[in-house]
């Protein structure tokens, strides 16, 4: 199997942002200017969009990993997506429906923490686990202050 062949296997298989294919193809062993070459032929082909990956990654990270918003936007970086093409995928999360998903991941980690004595700890870990999930810090608290409350 050639290089074309592959990487066209590679790009049909599930969305690839243009960095995962570059990388491919100098792993694949072409050389620079075949990389150019192939990626015009991708990118004129519809096999490689930058804007349909970026949307399907965000759609993905959020409904199927319940990421929050700056984990995604970090994904979307280390793919090298444009800032416009980011923006764009971004408005694919619905404010209630991140919301919610933000309350509910709260209260589970809330419950499963129950058996923390100290209150001060218990916030700080949950705190801790929403921020490394991707969620705004401003969010957390209100979402924090709402939990705290309904006990």
């Amino acid at each position: 199997m050639d290089a074309r062949s592959k990487i066209h296997h590679f790009c049909n298989y599930q969305e690839r942002s243009h960095k995962e294919v570059r990388s491919k193809l100098y792993e694949l062993g072409c050389h620079s200017d075949e990389v150019n070459n192939l990626l015009a032929e991708l990118i004129e082909l519809d096999l490689l969009n930058e804007n349909r990956f970026a949307h399907s990654l965000v759609r993905g990270k959020f409904r199927i990993k319940q990421w929050g918003r700056v984990k995604i936007k970090m994904q979307l970086k280390q793919h090298q997506i444009s800032d416009y093409c980011v923006k764009s995928a971004m408005q694919e999360i619905i404010e209630t429906e991140y919301l919610s998903v933000l309350k509910n991941l709260a209260a589970k980690k809330w419950i499963l923490l129950k058996g923390e004595k100290q209150p001060l700890i218990r916030k700080e870990k949950l705190v801790r686990f929403l921020l490394q999930r991707g969620f705004e810090s401003d969010l957390i608290k209100d979402c924090l202050s709402e939990i705290i409350h309904a006990e």
